[in-house]
């Protein structure tokens, strides 16, 4: 049985570092893979390019996902997911800087679940994981672990 992954979408190694800690922290059961930017975001997604052979049946429990992304912005990551019935459900919790709030917020209307600005203060993301857990477990939308 394979654990359930959090893909983490994230360009700055400080920032990346940094939530990488904070996930260790909280001790997830979770595989963490890491991408650095929106393309290699939606192949791994969508088993295309360097993912072609990842198995689409095992999608990510969650994706923290930076807003300011090179290739394809963070916002356009999350659009193509929830246009597409295999990555619709995945809850995002998007990355954002002091400065990029104002987009987060737009983000909801596009099928956002949370965010959390950077630097990500351990409780605070922690407080957003149980939500999501919460939201899960009261609903018919319960991930599925392999």
């Amino acid at each position: 049985m394979r654990k359930p992954t959090i893909l983490v979408v994230e360009d700055n190694p400080d920032h990346l570092e940094l939530t990488l800690t904070t996930l260790q922290q909280h001790g997830l059961p979770h595989d963490i893979v890491v991408v650095r930017d929106g393309l290699e975001a939606v192949e791994y997604l969508f088993c295309e390019g360097l993912f072609s052979d990842r198995d689409p049946d095992h999608q990510p429990y969650l994706v923290l996902l930076d807003l300011g992304l090179p290739k394809l912005s963070g916002l356009a990551v999350m659009q193509r997911m929830r246009d597409d019935p295999r990555t619709f459900f995945i809850p995002v919790i998007m990355l954002t800087s002091a400065s990029e709030q104002s987009q987060a917020v737009i983000a909801f209307k596009g099928g956002l679940n949370s965010y959390v600005s950077k630097p990500l203060d351990y409780f605070v993301f922690e407080e957003k994981l149980q939500q999501l857990n919460e939201i899960w477990r009261s609903s018919d939308l319960a991930p599925l672990s392999d």
